[in-house]
């Protein structure tokens, strides 16, 4: 039975065997236990970690499992994802704007109502893919997280850029293209980041709990 912290901990240890992330990984649930110590007040309290945690075993099957999931195949999922997403629109307003289609233009004009509800859901977009790297990545996921941050934030920038300069149809977009609408996409690209760190760190803590 583990008597104390240091026994999980090196259970955990053996149990990582050479797991690339094994020190980040100690580190984590060494913080992580010290805090849960801090809120049991009972003798038996290792008993009560072994029931939240898992046991070592556990922890460290899950954290070996956790290598299948290559950092490669995440980062391009979440970069074509946006793609996507930005495709879609892209196809959607060329659509309207050169077809006279009545379901097109109903969609369009239902979307062009909603511009917040819409920056809202694709702010809740950002927040995933930081939580589903901090969730499968923990502590080694930071640098991941940064490299598909740039790159996914690349059609934003460059749709920004060819509307700006009017390399594009300008009037294509000016249902949207208002003070206070330009003003929200400015901030909220500037607050795109902080929101996949925020995800990245509560992925991290639902991964540890």
């Amino acid at each position: 039975m583990i008597q104390s912290k240091q026994d999980y901990l090196k259970q955990l240890s053996k149990q990582l065997g050479t797991h690339p992330e094994k020190k980040q990984i100690i580190n984590e649930y060494d913080v992580h236990i010290s805090e849960m110590m801090h809120e049991i007040t009972t003798e038996e309290y290792m008993k009560v970690v072994v029931d939240r945690l898992g046991t070592p075993e556990e922890i460290a099957d899950i954290w070996k499992e956790e290598l299948s999931v290559t950092p490669n195949k995440t980062k391009w999922l979440f970069v074509l994802v946006n793609i996507v997403l930005f495709t879609s629109g892209a196809i959607l307003t060329a659509v309207y704007n050169v077809f006279e289609w009545n379901m097109v233009e109903m969609v369009w004009s239902h979307l062009t109502d909603i511009p917040a509800l819409i920056m809202m859901i694709y702010m809740l977009f950002w927040a995933l893919l930081g939580y589903e790297i901090g969730k499968e990545f923990g502590h080694g996921g930071r640098t991941l997280l940064k490299k598909t941050f740039i790159l996914s934030l690349i059609p934003n920038l460059t749709l920004m850029s060819l509307t700006v300069f009017q390399l594009i149809p300008y009037e294509w977009f000016q249902p949207l293209l208002n003070t206070k609408f330009i003003i929200a996409c400015i901030v909220a690209t500037g607050f795109l980041y902080p929101i996949c760190l925020v995800g990245y760190k509560w992925g991290k803590k639902v991964a540890l709990s």
